[in-house]
């Protein structure tokens, strides 16, 4: 028997799990209270309410851009799947379980979002699952090949403190490139393959695919990227903030803290502070999150309601045929 397997036949084993998961979400917590209560708040609302007015319009713009381009990640999907889900529903459902996605977490809206909705509107798990995981590989694709550039033609000075330096960020941005051209030669080369993994049945998609979801994700982390460096006003070289938007990215999905709650913000002034006072930066973010988080946010809570009634309808003709017959 296999230690993993050994390690859930003990009925203490899951206590130890959650204790530790707790205790690890307890001790984010407690840190970033901490580093709170150090922090000028007025000023930072002070700051928040200083960004001109045309500033916050173009940032909203780049915003708006890039979620109606990740909106159109599940179109990849459908046209591998072939379903016949109609363009405009997919988009619609990606939208909402993006916006649900960044402010609860990817479980509760990457995933559970994209279950139901697309469940209720009749497509099968195995389809959905497809659909799915080729979503998250289209933007994770992108992120390698945007960080990889990020970090290894314009390495960010790092704090003296942190156990990598500009050369061994070189080296990272170098490993991620790689395995981003690793990938297109794998569709090049295995056009077609089918693999089976875990159950699942995975087929390598085509070159033109590959690209085409290569800058898709390219071009939507970019324009994420954007949206802070117009709020930062130039304070900041443009790839400077981008990079540090790409630590933070991981350091988010790391943590598993809904909505990169604090998280986002202390890597930002652990790696720009030196350039840009920390009030500036933190009243930059917070209209960053009221545009990219919470805005979104709201027009996807009523597009979900509007999917689920129109689910309900889809469900109920569907019963009313079948009662007919």
């Amino acid at each position: 028997m296999s230690t993993a397997l050994a390690l859930t036949h003990r009925p203490w084993w899951p206590w130890v799990r959650r204790v530790a998961i707790w205790a690890f979400f307890g001790a984010i917590a407690w840190l970033l209270l901490k580093q709170a209560r150090t922090i000028d708040w007025a000023e930072v609302f002070a700051a928040l309410r200083a960004l001109p007015a045309p500033t916050l319009l173009a940032a909203g713009a780049l915003a708006a851009a890039s979620f109606a381009l990740y909106s159109t990640y599940d179109l990849l999907g459908r046209h591998l799947t072939k379903h016949r889900l109609g363009a405009g529903t997919v988009i619609g459902v990606t939208f909402i379980s993006y916006a649900f996605n960044l402010n609860f977490g990817s479980l509760i809206g990457g995933v559970a979002f994209r279950y139901r909705l697309y469940s209720r509107l009749g497509l099968g798990n195995e389809t959905i699952t497809r659909v799915l995981g080729f979503s998250m590989l289209t933007n994770w694709l992108g992120y390698l090949v945007v960080a990889g550039a990020a970090f290894c033609f314009w390495p960010m000075a790092l704090p003296p403190d942190w156990k990598i330096d500009g050369g061994g960020l070189r080296m990272l941005g170098a490993v991620l490139l790689m395995v981003s051209l690793a990938y297109l030669a794998l569709c090049a080369l295995s056009e077609g393959r089918v693999w089976r993994v875990r159950g699942h049945v995975l087929r390598t998609p085509t070159l033109p695919m590959a690209l085409l979801q290569l800058a898709m994700s390219c071009v939507n982390w970019s324009l994420i990227g954007g949206v802070i460096w117009v709020l930062l006003q130039g304070e900041v070289g443009y790839p400077h903030v981008l990079a540090v938007l790409l630590v933070a990215a991981v350091a988010g999905v790391v943590t598993h803290v809904p909505a990169g709650l604090g998280v986002l913000e202390a890597v930002f002034v652990a790696l720009l502070a030196h350039e840009v006072p920390e009030t500036r930066l933190l009243g930059a973010l917070l209209a960053y999150r009221a545009l990219y988080y919470l805005g979104p946010l709201a027009v996807a809570l009523v597009a979900y309601l509007v999917t689920e009634a129109r689910a309900r309808r889809l469900r109920a003709g569907a019963g009313n045929n079948h009662n007919n017959r």
